[in-house]
């Protein structure tokens, strides 16, 4: 095959280039990962109907909880009568009114007093919900930052890749017409270049959708990420047992806790339903205060009369149709499926916790490998520059061998944002995952 010239000078500058444009991709106006969190806590809908749905419990069980308040109320009436007698030939009007003041207190509501302790639960299960809004807006926000980042660097691989091409290509019709190399030199050079070009359009599409998602996210336009500074030391992996990490999720995780108190609830529902057979007692009284005509001979014209009551009132329901037998079966089938339910739950934690640990341990095992592909690949493209120096290898060897050495950059970068973010993936499988759990990665960023 016929070697294509290709200046030294214009090698050692475009792998400058590139180094500096994967390098130094983060700009002046680039975010850090917790500043784009912050924004995004203040933006995402998810974890705004979280918080909603927090705050709606809350109230919900201040309602229940007035069951066992005193209840108080007041009420007034008024009406306006006229009669006629026909054989005495006469009519009368008369107008009366009444303004009462009436006041309980529960004293014995079984139903009442289970349906206060559901309220307080579902404040539980309401703040997990909240929790694990939070959890995964974390690592959503990490994940779309690292994709912005991960495009960013394929798409800087590509267009170092085509500016090398280009210069391929233009070598190569440059030899043709001089006479120096084949039409099969310049053809294959164009292909080449076609691909290449192909490959840039499709990463500036990805790149373009991977901001609009990042953007859509935070609440900002423009969001850019910062680069990982050089050189890169991702933290360890502690602790180092995928078991101790299950053990934390099956204690703490905001699933699990949600299940917990549902199971709970659906219990003290199954004892709502049981008491509908007792009976009802209340502490009543009453105020009135009424004017009307009075009937008592001989007392003419209207009279005010003055009432004060106070009792207990007792209830005890005998038959309701069968309602209540049925309640009480359809309360116990609804606690056996939230007991099959809180063992899924814990089934499925413990899978995604063992999985999310090995899955940062495979990613930290293939960060070292890449790491030793990166210096290989290093010392092959040294290599065929020298071969090429001194006429043993051709430039196409050395752009191949340049196209390795940056395809495994990308790689080794892709490698490490998967790492960094299933760190926050485990951590939110293990239900331990804290916006403080941001700040390590952060200071791995420029």
């Amino acid at each position: 095959m016929t070697a294509l010239p290709f200046p030294h000078p214009v090698l050692s500058h475009l792998a400058l280039a590139i180094a500096l444009a994967l390098g130094g991709a983060a700009s002046a106006q680039a975010q850090s990962l917790v500043d784009l969190y912050e924004a995004a806590r203040g933006f995402d809908s998810t974890l705004q109907s979280a918080r909603a749905q927090h705050d709606a419990a809350l109230a919900k069980a201040e309602q229940a909880k007035a069951g066992l308040r005193p209840q108080a109320g007041l009420g007034a009436g008024a009406s306006w009568a006229n009669s006629s007698n026909s054989v005495t030939d006469t009519s009368k009007t008369s107008n009366s009114q009444n303004v009462a003041l009436s006041a309980s207190q529960p004293l014995y509501r079984p139903v009442n007093r289970f349906n206060n302790e559901q309220g307080q639960l579902s404040i539980d299960i309401a703040k997990a919900q909240l929790d694990a809004a939070e959890q995964d807006l974390i690592v959503r926000t990490a994940q779309a930052y690292f994709d912005v980042s991960a495009a960013q660097d394929t798409l800087t691989f590509v267009q170092a890749q085509k500016t090398a091409v280009a210069e391929q290509l233009a070598s190569a019709k440059r030899n043709f017409e001089v006479g120096t190399s084949t039409i099969t030199d310049s053809r294959e050079a164009q292909a080449r270049f076609d691909l290449v070009l192909a490959q840039e359009i499709a990463a500036s599409n990805d790149l373009l959708v991977k901001k609009l998602a990042l953007d859509q996210l935070v609440g900002r336009s423009g969001a850019t990420p910062r680069a990982l500074a050089a050189p890169v030391s991702l933290p360890a992996l502690l602790p180092a047992d995928p078991e101790a990490w299950v053990q934390d999720a099956l204690r703490q995780h905001p699933v699990v806790r949600q299940t917990d108190k549902a199971f709970e609830i659906a219990e003290i529902e199954a004892q709502k339903a049981q008491a509908g057979h007792k009976p009802t007692l209340d502490l009543v009284g009453q105020y009135q205060v009424a004017r009307g005509p009075s009937s008592n001979f001989p007392t003419a014209g209207n009279v005010r009369s003055n009432t004060a009551s106070v009792g207990l009132q007792f209830n005890l329901p005998l038959y309701a149709g069968g309602a209540i037998q049925n309640r009480v079966k359809e309360a116990l089938a609804l606690v056996e499926k939230s007991r099959a339910d809180r063992e899924t739950a814990l089934r499925n934690i413990s899978q995604a916790t063992r999985s999310a640990y090995f899955g940062v341990l495979s990613g930290m095992g293939q960060v070292k490998a890449l790491e030793a592909a990166e210096a290989s690949s290093q010392s092959a493209l040294d290599a065929n520059k020298l071969g090429y120096q001194v006429g043993v290898r051709i430039n196409i060897d050395v752009l191949n061998a340049q196209s390795q050495l940056f395809q495994t950059k990308r790689d080794l970068a892709v490698a490490r944002y998967n790492v960094l973010v299933g760190q926050l993936r485990l951590k939110q499988a293990g239900g331990v995952l804290k916006a403080e759990d941001l700040q390590p990665v952060n200071a791995l960023l420029k």
